[in-house]
């Protein structure tokens, strides 16, 4: 019987859990709220009602994202991993042709290059420093239109004429926002050109790694199929669909980690067997050989 494993994903805004089991992914999702460790024992329950487990069941947990240092299970082994090896592993996991990862959450993007042989991390480039081409960006843009952010990629596509949002900074982008809704342009135009400027910052990053089809979009953001469009039309890369919710992919691959150290630590007792038996042959042929020297004498 496999191995049952879970994997974490504790984001700035939202908490994903996965569990592997019999084959099957079971997944969960909630805020983040204040106490991390609260929601990571709130996903794990809920998880495991899914799955039909006890909590003795899991062999293992990995954790990744923002609060993945603030976690423990006691009585389960716990690990964790950063999160940009946790999207390669869990992207890698449902498509292994992917080569090029773009992961935008609600407080950065990320463009992450993935070797096809293994799902591990070939490089990546890292935009934390700056809201713009976040999550909170696209919050803070849709309240400026009247939107929830849910519908700001829905209403981008239905856009007839893409304005211009050049600005940079999130304050000065929110600014001309105002300011283009002041004269009258559609909020469907505004939520494309606001898409579109965030596609060319993300498209800036991906062309520091290097794009490569096949091409994953993750994170919360990856929901947003108006920026998936934009994303499209700017990189001219190949966009493939996952067989599961990209907001999972960290989280999957934390779940994967979870499965490869469980397998890891049970080949520790064989491999330890092994050893011990190979000594002791050891010591056996060098006692004959010892006797023999012996007798020759």
């Amino acid at each position: 019987m496999s191995k049952k494993v879970l994997g974490l994903d504790i984001g700035s805004r939202t908490a994903k859990g996965v569990v592997l089991a019999n084959g099957e992914i079971f997944t969960a999702i909630r805020p983040t709220g204040f106490n991390m460790q609260e929601t990571g024992d709130a996903l794990v329950t809920e998880l495991l009602a899914k799955a039909g487990l006890r909590r003795s069941d899991l062999a293992h947990i990995v954790g990744t994202g923002y609060g993945r240092i603030t976690l423990g299970f006691e009585g389960i082994p716990y690990g964790d991993v950063t999160e940009i090896s946790c999207h390669a592993k869990g992207a890698h996991y449902l498509h292994p042709a992917v080569r090029t990862i773009v992961d935008i959450g609600g407080q950065d993007s990320k463009a992450i290059k993935v070797d096809p042989r293994n799902g591990k991390v070939a490089g990546f480039v890292l935009n934390d420093k700056c809201a713009a081409g976040t999550g909170k960006f696209l919050e803070m843009i849709a309240a400026s239109i009247d939107l929830p952010v849910e519908r700001l990629g829905e209403v981008a596509l239905q856009s007839t004429k893409v304005v211009k949002v050049t600005s940079q900074c999130v304050v000065f982008a929110e600014s001309e926002v105002i300011s283009l809704k002041a004269q009258n342009v559609s909020p469907a135009d505004i939520a494309a050109g606001v898409h579109l400027s965030v596609a060319r910052r993300v498209g800036n990053l991906l062309s520091r790694v290097g794009i490569e089809s096949d091409v994953v979009f993750t994170g919360g953001v990856s929901k947003n199929r108006g920026l998936r469009r934009a994303l499209e039309e700017v990189t001219q890369a190949r966009f493939v669909d996952l067989p599961l919710d990209a907001q999972f992919a960290g989280a999957l691959g934390a779940a994967v980690y979870a499965k490869e150290a469980s397998e890891l630590q049970a080949l520790k007792p064989e491999r330890r067997r092994k050893e011990r038996d190979l000594l002791g042959a050891l010591r056996h042929d060098i006692g004959l050989a010892r006797g023999v020297v012996g007798d020759a004498r």
